[in-house]
């Protein structure tokens, strides 16, 4: 792997200098309540148990204590800001931000200035790298889910999609548009779309619609989260529509999951399965050592893996300066991972990573279906 002669190297010269040996200041933009708290929540529990493995055995790379400033966003863009500036103030030298691309894009304006890094815990619109060469993800970005999931659908015979899309939001808008622009490439056609709003409450319209459409669509596609997805899915499935639907990573969530039949054979992409032996299982029996809790989703894995992101970048560097940082993370190839490596070394910083389709079953679990990396040259742009 090419990442750890460059790794080797920066701890060797790196030993003993006082720039590795103070203390690295994180701020971490946790969304504690609305909207985000059900992906927030479970990222951050994973950051922090592994922040707190390598405190226990010296810091970043055996040699950089970390001290990490928290702070709940409410959800609120607007809020989120005053708490990134106010996390900048007390010293912050890198800065974890919540899990979308919004409230992510917000605050990378704020931290511009002194390009201290900024990595979203698990916002995937490509969009959100385009504020600044300081900006990174840390999931799969859309455009990679998009394409593995569009692939996956006409392996299975899918000809017709419809796509219910949101404008409120990067990522509700253009993860099912990557998948229709990589499905009509693959001989597919998008016979529709419909909009909503984030939160609303009836979807019987948009039901009506998908019914009496002239080409009815053989697969549903949405990047919808909660309480818009569970809203929708039983105004479908209560409708009698059995139409196949498939979406994004937002659907591995236990509420989700716990909906029962009408969720019973939904197709969703993630970013990782616990497979038998695999560091992912065992980071879940750690946790669950630990914590006595069982990570049910793949936020708290991401955030552990947001963990590792960011003391490879560290090693890479040599110093703990934001703008060194930045520029070693963004050469990062084939960087160790938990749920599965990561290289952001000619992306755009969003990490090129494995896809994971899932399956979810009616008694509340998920069935792996395939893992499969996008092929970067026929990524959908931004």
């Amino acid at each position: 792997m090419k990442l750890k002669s460059l790794l080797l190297g920066t701890a060797i010269a790196a030993i003993g200098t006082a720039s590795l040996a103070e203390e690295y200041v994180i701020g971490v933009m946790s969304a504690q309540s609305g909207y985000l708290a059900p992906y927030d929540g479970p990222a951050y529990a994973g950051f922090k148990f592994c922040m707190d493995e390598k405190m226990a055995n010296g810091g970043l790379n055996g040699t950089t204590p970390v001290k990490l400033i928290v702070k709940d966003t409410r959800s609120d863009i607007a809020f989120g800001v005053q708490v990134v500036q106010e996390m900048l103030d007390q010293g912050a030298q890198f800065i974890v931000s919540s899990a979308d691309a919004d409230p992510t894009i917000a605050a990378a304006q704020i931290t511009a200035a002194d390009m201290v890094p900024t990595m979203t815990f698990a916002g995937t619109a490509p969009v959100l790298t385009q504020v600044g060469s300081h900006v990174f993800g840390s999931y799969p970005g859309d455009n990679q889910q998009g394409a593995v999931l569009a692939a996956y659908a006409k392996d299975q015979g899918f000809e017709k999609a419809w796509l219910l899309t949101s404008p409120d939001s990067a990522y509700t808008l253009g993860g099912p548009r990557y998948f229709g622009e990589v499905f009509e490439s693959l001989g597919g056609a998008v016979v529709g779309e419909s909009t909503f709003n984030l939160n609303q409450p009836d979807f019987s319209a948009i039901v009506t619609n998908i019914q009496n459409a002239e080409t009815a669509p053989d697969v549903i596609v949405t990047w919808a989260w909660e309480p818009d997805f569970p809203a929708f899915i039983r105004a479908l499935r209560g409708a009698g529509v059995d139409t196949q639907v498939m979406g994004g990573d937002v659907l591995d969530t236990p509420t989700v999951r716990g909906l029962g039949d009408v969720v019973d054979g939904v197709v969703h992409t993630s970013g990782g399965y616990p497979e038998d032996g695999s560091k992912y299982a065992d980071f879940i029996a750690r946790f669950e050592a630990a914590t006595g809790t069982t990570p049910d989703n793949n936020y708290y894995v991401n955030g552990c893996d947001i963990a590792d992101m960011i003391e490879q970048a560290v090693a890479a560097a040599g110093t703990t300066d934001p703008a060194a940082v930045s520029a070693a993370m963004a050469e990062i190839e084939n960087g160790e991972g938990t749920m599965s490596n990561f290289t952001f070394k000619g992306t755009d910083r969003m990490p090129l990573r494995d896809v994971v389709v899932a399956r979810i079953t009616a008694d509340g679990g998920k069935e792996f279906v395939l893992r499969q990396m996008a092929d970067p040259e026929t990524l959908p742009k931004p």
